[in-house]
C-alpha cells in the first residue's frame, strides 16, 4: 500500500468529468481497453452526480489511468447501507507496471474512508488485485424455475425507448421513486447505471406496465425462457401479473436477484460471468441467503 509509484511524464486530475476533454479522454480509454462505450451516458442524463474521478493525464489529454468512485446506497437484509463503489478502473499498456493503479485505488479509498461508508463494492475480473486492499468475494445467485401461470390482463405493456423524450422522462421518473427491487440485496439508487446498461446490452426489452407503474427490464431467451432482470417500481408486482402484463408464456424463468418481492419462488443458481463481485466492509455484512445485484446495476 505504501510502495511509491512513477508518474515521470503526467499530471493527476480529479472530478474532471464537466470538461469534455477528459470525459472524452475516459471514454477512449474504457472502449481501448474494455470495448465498452460509455458515451451515450452523456445524453441520457449524464455520470452519477456523486461521481469522483481519479485519474493521471498525459501531456496530450490522454487518461493513462483512471480509477472512479461513487456512492451507490444498497440494501442488504432490509437495511439501507451507505455504500461506496468503483468502476471505470484501467490504465493503458504504455504507463503499466509503474504503480499508478495502487495510487488511484490509495487515494479512491480515502475519498470513501472521508464519507464514512460503511462497504465499498466493486466488479472485476482481477479480484486477486484488491484483496490486499480488504475486499473479498461476494459470491452471486441468480434464480431459475418454472414460470407461474401469468395473471391480469395480456399484451397490455408498452415497449419504452430511452432516446424517447417522453420515454427518457418517465424512466427518469420512475428511477428517482424506485423501491428496491429486493430486500435481501439491491440498489436503492443508481439510475445513471440502469440507464447505460440499457445501451451496453441490446437484448434488454424494457416494458411499461401502466397499472403497476413499474418498467421491466428482461430478455427473451430460446427454448421458452424468460430473463428478468429488473424491476423498477414504487412497488413490485408479482412475477404472475408482470408475464401476464407483457403477454408472455414462457416455460421456464430466470431472475437476476433475489426474488423475495415476486410471489414466485426458485431455485438458486451461481452466477460466474467471469467478474467477481467484491465487498469491502468492517461489519458483519452480507445476504441473509443466496442473491446478486440487477445486470442493470451492473458498474
Amino acid at each position: 500500500m505504501s510502495k511509491s509509484f512513477d508518474s515521470a511524464g503526467l499530471t493527476f486530475r480529479k472530478d474532471y468529468f464537466d470538461d469534455r476533454a477528459a470525459w472524452t479522454a475516459l471514454v477512449s480509454l474504457l472502449d481501448d481497453t474494455f470495448g465498452i462505450d460509455i458515451g451515450p451516458l452523456r445524453h441520457l442524463g449524464g455520470p452519477d452526480p456523486t461521481s469522483m474521478p481519479f485519474g493521471w493525464f498525459a501531456s496530450n489529454d490522454t487518461l493513462a489511468a483512471n480509477l472512479t468512485a461513487f456512492a451507490m446506497p444498497i440494501v442488504v437484509n432490509g437495511r439501507q447501507i451507505e455504500a461506496g463503489a468503483f468502476q471505470s478502473g484501467a490504465v493503458r499498456p504504455p504507463w503499466r507496471r509503474r504503480g499508478l493503479y495502487r495510487d488511484l485505488t490509495r487515494k479512491a479509498l480515502e475519498w470513501c474512508e472521508g464519507r464514512q461508508f460503511e462497504a465499498i463494492v466493486l466488479y472485476t475480473d482481477k479480484p486477486s488485485l484488491y484483496e490486499s486492499y480488504g475486499f473479498s468475494i461476494l459470491p452471486m445467485h441468480r434464480y431459475c424455475g418454472g414460470a407461474p401461470k401469468p395473471r391480469s390482463a395480456t399484451n397490455s405493456a408498452r415497449q419504452l425507448d430511452p432516446w424517447n423524450k417522453t420515454d427518457f422522462a418517465l424512466l427518469q421518473e420512475a428511477l428517482k421513486t424506485r423501491a428496491p427491487v429486493s430486500d435481501v440485496l439491491a440498489v436503492s439508487g443508481n439510475a445513471a447505471m440502469f440507464l447505460v446498461n440499457t445501451q451496453l446490452d441490446t437484448e434488454v426489452r424494457l416494458s411499461w406496465l401502466d397499472e403497476e407503474k413499474a418498467i421491466i427490464a428482461w430478455k427473451a431467451g430460446a427454448a421458452g425462457r424468460f430473463s428478468l432482470l429488473d424491476v423498477v417500481a414504487a412497488e413490485i408486482p408479482p412475477l404472475a401479473v408482470i408475464l401476464g402484463r407483457l403477454g408472455a408464456l414462457p416455460e421456464h424463468v430466470d431472475v437476476f436477484f433475489s426474488p423475495d418481492k415476486l410471489d414466485w419462488g426458485g431455485e438458486a443458481v451461481a452466477f460466474d460471468n467471469g467478474t467477481a463481485f467484491m465487498l469491502r466492509t468492517t461489519t458483519d455484512l452480507a445476504p441473509a441467503s443466496p442473491a446478486m445485484l440487477s445486470p442493470m446495476a451492473d458498474f
